[in-house]
């Protein structure tokens, strides 16, 4: 070996322990601050979101979309995202809530979005670290998360007379879950782990869900009923302005 080679292969050698003596340091001095209240650093922020948005995609690539146009999936879907999602991602006509606002980071407004279908599932189904957005495939099926995304391809299209119909014709919050942590993949079965009725606790069933408009108005959406509580008396449910 050179010496020319050799001082190239030491400097590199050098360069890296520094580097990961550095990182290591920074680690545990505490001077990153995690408080959601305070962005990360912008380059930490896209570096984040490339990583995220590929290791999606490339999961959710081998998922096989079901037809979703189906009345009876949008119908069961929007009274579970009611009850599991609107607090987060709000409803038609809402800019935010004490939630959303309180996230980092902010959930996507789906009232406002069109999501990819096989994202959407994967989203839904696995949860993402570190953002606040749950693994709900641990408490619910595939079927009833696929009827899930099939609301969400209609929800950007709704007004609140339309978004509020539509939850109160649903049957309110229900759906079947998984017994086992993870759960299956779609396409892959769940016999066997399906348990019956909703897996959630009442009040957050029959929470009511409010949210605020730019104008600084309240805007308040009836709550979801559960299946085992019955049908709204009134299909047609509308929304109050105070």
């Amino acid at each position: 070996m050179s010496s020319t080679t050799k001082i190239a292969v030491t400097t590199a050698v050098v360069v890296c322990l520094t580097a990961a003596a550095s990182a290591g340091l920074f680690a545990v001095s505490s001077l990153y601050n995690f408080a959601a209240d305070e962005p990360h650093f912008p380059w930490v922020s896209a570096t984040l979101e490339m990583m995220r948005e590929r290791s999606i995609d490339t999961r959710a690539a081998k998922f096989v979309v079901p037809d979703l146009s189906e009345p009876g999936r949008v119908v069961q879907g929007a009274g579970n995202y009611a009850a599991m999602c609107a607090s987060c991602h709000l409803a038609p006509g809402a800019e935010s809530s004490e939630l959303s606002r309180g996230l980092y980071p902010q959930p996507p407004n789906l009232s406002k979005q069109k999501v990819d279908s096989a994202h959407a599932f994967w989203v839904i189904k696995h949860g993402v670290k570190a953002s606040g957005m749950p693994a709900w495939g641990r408490s619910m099926d595939d079927e009833s998360i696929w009827n899930l995304v099939a609301f969400l391809q209609k929800l950007p299209q709704m007004d609140d007379p339309q978004y509020d119909q539509a939850v109160g014709s649903s049957g309110g919050h229900s759906h079947a879950g998984e017994h086992e942590a993870g759960g299956q993949d779609a396409g892959h079965g769940t016999e066997g782990h399906v348990m019956e009725g909703p897996t959630h606790s009442e009040e957050a069933q029959t929470a009511i869900q409010t949210h605020t408009h730019a104008n600084g108005k309240v805007h308040t959406h009836p709550p979801a009923p559960s299946m085992h509580q019955g049908r709204p008396a009134s299909a047609g449910a509308t929304a109050s302005h105070p």
